[in-house]
C-alpha cells in the first residue's frame, strides 16, 4: 500500500517541531481528564497550549479530528505500523490523550509490531491505565502518568512519571535548547522514572 493511502487510513502523522521524530495528536478538547483539568486553575492543564494558537487553525483541527475518527477504522494498527516503522523514535499525542482501553490496547499492537522504533505515551488518564498490567506494557513503549497539577509529586501508582514545576528544577532540558529535544530521548527511557517539565 501506497504511503498516501496509509496517511489516508490514520488521518496523517503529525510533525511537532520540538520532537526527533513525528508524533500522533488527537484534539485536546476530546480528552476525558484533561478537558475538565483545563478549567481548574492550577492544573497542569489549565491554559493547555493544545488548545491556542496553531492548535485552533481550522487545517490543524481538521487534521486532528481525522485521527479521532480514525481511531475507528479496523485497518489503523496495520497502517500505523507501515508508517512508524522507518522512524527511530514516536510520541504518541503531543495533544490529546487515550480514548479508551481499545484504543490503548491498539497502541500496544502497533509497538510490538515496530520493535525498532522507541515509543514514548504521556497520559493523564489513571482509570484506563489502571486497567493493564506493568508487564503488559511492550518493552520499547514508555508510558508516563502525568501528575494533575504543577508542583504535585509524582503517583505512585504507576512506574514512569511526569510532572510540571515551577522552582526551577526541572530536568527537561528543552527550555535551554530552543524548546526542542535535540540529542535528549530521556523521556523515552525506562530507565528514567520521573520527568521533570517546567512550567512554561
Amino acid at each position: 500500500m501506497l504511503k498516501k493511502d496509509l496517511e489516508k487510513i490514520v488521518g496523517g502523522l503529525s510533525k511537532p517541531s520540538k520532537m526527533p521524530g513525528p508524533a500522533y495528536n488527537l484534539p485536546a478538547y476530546k480528552c476525558i481528564t484533561g478537558q475538565k483539568l483545563a478549567q481548574v486553575k492550577g492544573s497542569v492543564c489549565y491554559g493547555c497550549y493544545a488548545l491556542k494558537g496553531r492548535y485552533r487553525f481550522k487545517p490543524v483541527k481538521s487534521a486532528m479530528e481525522r485521527r479521532l475518527e480514525a481511531l475507528q477504522h479496523p485497518g489503523w494498527v496495520d497502517a500505523m505500523i507501515q508508517l512508524i516503522k522507518p522512524h527511530k523514535e514516536f510520541r504518541w499525542h503531543d495533544s490529546g490523550d487515550l480514548q479508551s482501553l481499545e484504543h490503548l490496547q491498539n497502541i500496544f499492537r502497533v509497538c510490538r509490531s515496530t520493535p525498532g522504533t522507541k515509543h514514548w505515551l504521556p497520559t493523564r488518564e489513571a482509570q484506563i491505565l489502571k486497567r493493564v498490567k506493568v508487564n503488559e506494557v511492550p518493552r520499547n513503549l514508555v508510558i508516563r502518568f502525568s501528575s494533575h497539577m504543577v508542583d504535585q509529586g509524582p503517583v505512585s501508582f504507576w512506574p514512569w512519571t511526569s510532572t510540571v514545576t515551577t522552582d526551577g528544577q526541572h530536568s527537561c532540558p528543552s527550555s535551554k535548547q530552543g524548546n526542542k529535544c535535540l540529542d535528549c530521548r530521556a523521556c523515552w527511557d525506562r530507565d528514567i522514572r520521573n520527568i521533570s517539565y517546567g512550567k512554561h
